[in-house]
């Protein structure tokens, strides 16, 4: 018997990345509880990994309009 591949189903990509956004959103609100009772190096690696969660915020939302715009055209292949 063999195997059928999956066809790429991109029809919820944009609803997922949005949710991605959100979890990443709680995640900074969340950490900001830990800041205030960390000390120096844990509030430094906190920051950092905040910023990392914005950069990656910033990338979704991207990728989401991306992804909007290729569900408006049919998800056309190049």
């Amino acid at each position: 018997m063999g195997y059928k591949s999956n066809p790429d189903d991109r029809s919820d990509n944009v609803e997922k990345l949005q949710d991605m956004v959100q979890n990443t959103i709680q995640n900074i609100e969340k950490s900001h509880d830990s800041l205030a009772m960390a000390n120096e190096k844990d509030r430094r690696e906190i920051e950092e990994k905040n910023k990392r969660r914005e950069d990656s915020i910033a990338a979704m939302r991207t990728e989401i309009q991306d992804e909007a715009q290729a569900r408006e055209n049919g998800y056309e292949t190049k």
